[in-house]
């Protein structure tokens, strides 16, 4: 169902440290700033022209930005490959005390509407699209690969780090302690059979919904104007796609922090008023419970969360529904996927249902996807409460998006990210 194909990329050469970054959505000023002065040639100073990227700029910084980038190709520091290519694409990365390798492939994938071939889980917003079709329409050129999984009986990706043996990378580098390391595949009957194979997949979006969209967008545009055919570079999407078993497929939770609760409610207050309903029980904060919340509260059972408040910093108050039925009546209108997972039991039950009225009748949460900066916006007075969660399943993700549900905002965090940089895709 999935059709990919070949192409012939840009990129950097030898150590691409200094010049690769992390995807444009999860950057704020400083960070631009601190990898611009690591290296005036970092990818960011093409892909991020807008901080934040919540809307559109001005036309100005798109053609800075696209000046910027053919500066780079005209001086050497992007050099193109000249056969049509598959990357391979692997990231060494440290995590709880364990080392893991994920591998992916770098590839173009047919962009269709949604729901055939390409199955999201996330709602996308009009703001963000704007700007990446701008950046797209000035720079005509896909700087960051879109993080896709699909489920694999192997077949594809045995072949295809069957023909990397043991070749040493194009290129690789370190980024925020990720060893980034990519391969170049121009074997054409090998290419051949992983297409053939692929086919048959159907392509899940893990990150880039915003980028996979305003691809979509502007292939269309350029297809009904008359500009492009079937044929053309614009139909395919750049994607990296992680076969969904994958052992460094890592989805880490999203955790709340909460902030503006009134004077006298805390987790133990929320305890009391649902104990008829909801299991607690308290255990220490431990460095194990912030390195890896996911682990330990899986201890707890399935649908376990960690309540922790400002005033008692010491103990976190473990909260699990007695009854998940409970969901079917206030989630009703949800699909049944959708009410099984935690996200949606901490935001429709206990935070609208007990928290909000605390809270002036709206919860604004903010997020993290690391125990440790929860524990730290606590200590800073930067909020009152956190709740740290369990990761989401890899395979309700698949189920939602296969359901054409959309997960709660901020339901999953894949890490580490995507480098940005490690290849470009040209649409011309």
């Amino acid at each position: 169902m999935a059709e990919i194909r070949p192409f012939c990329g840009w990129h950097y050469a030898g150590d691409v440290s200094r010049f690769i970054a992390p995807p444009y959505d999860i950057l704020n000023a400083q960070d631009k700033a601190a990898l611009l002065a690591a290296s005036g040639d970092n990818i960011v100073g093409v892909d991020l022209p807008v901080v934040p990227p919540t809307e559109a700029g001005p036309d100005e910084v798109y053609r800075q930005a696209a000046e910027r980038l053919e500066a780079m190709k005209a001086s050497g520091m992007l050099v193109q490959d000249d056969k049509l290519t598959l990357y391979a694409y692997s990231q060494i990365f440290p995590w709880a005390g364990r080392t893991y390798t994920r591998k992916a492939m770098l590839c173009g994938v047919r962009a269709t509407e949604l729901y055939g071939d390409i199955w999201p889980h996330e709602k996308t917003f009009a703001g963000p699209k704007a700007d990446r079709l701008k950046l797209t329409e000035a720079t005509t050129m896909q700087l960051s690969p879109i993080f896709g999984f699909f489920e694999d009986n192997r077949e594809a990706g045995r072949t295809l780090w069957a023909a990397v043996g043991d070749r040493p990378p194009q290129c690789q580098g370190v980024l925020n302690g990720v060893q980034e390391q990519l391969w170049a595949l121009t074997d054409r009957e090998v290419i051949e059979r992983i297409r053939r194979v692929l086919r048959e997949t159907k392509v899940f979006i893990a990150d880039g919904h915003h980028r996979y969209t305003t691809a979509l967008n502007y292939r269309n545009t350029l297809f009904e104007a008359g500009k492009i055919d079937e044929a053309d570079e614009a139909n395919y999407v750049l994607f990296a796609l992680v076969a969904m078993n994958d052992p460094g497929l890592l989805v880490l939770p999203t955790h709340r922090l909460i902030d503006g609760i009134a004077d006298g409610f805390d987790s133990r207050q929320l305890a009391r008023e649902t104990q008829q309903v909801v299991q607690w029980r308290d255990a220490p904060v431990t460095d194990a419970l912030l390195d890896d919340p996911d682990t330990i509260l899986r201890q707890f059972g399935p649908g376990s969360m960690a309540f922790i408040d400002l005033g008692d910093l010491r103990t976190a108050h473990i909260a699990r529904l007695k009854n998940r039925s409970i969901m079917d009546k206030l989630a009703a209108q949800e699909h049944p996927i959708w009410r099984t997972l935690d996200v949606a039991v901490l935001h429709r039950f206990f935070l609208e249902q007990y928290l909000a009225p605390h809270l002036g009748g709206q919860v604004h949460p903010s997020y993290t996807a690391f125990g440790r900066q929860a524990m730290a916006a606590l200590r800073d007075g930067r909020c009152q409460m956190a709740v740290l969660l369990q990761g989401t399943p890899m395979v309700a993700i698949r189920d939602i998006a296969l359901a054409k549900a959309v997960m709660p905002h901020k339901s999953t965090y894949f890490y580490p990210k995507l480098a940005t940089g490690m290849v470009l895709k040209p649409l011309t």
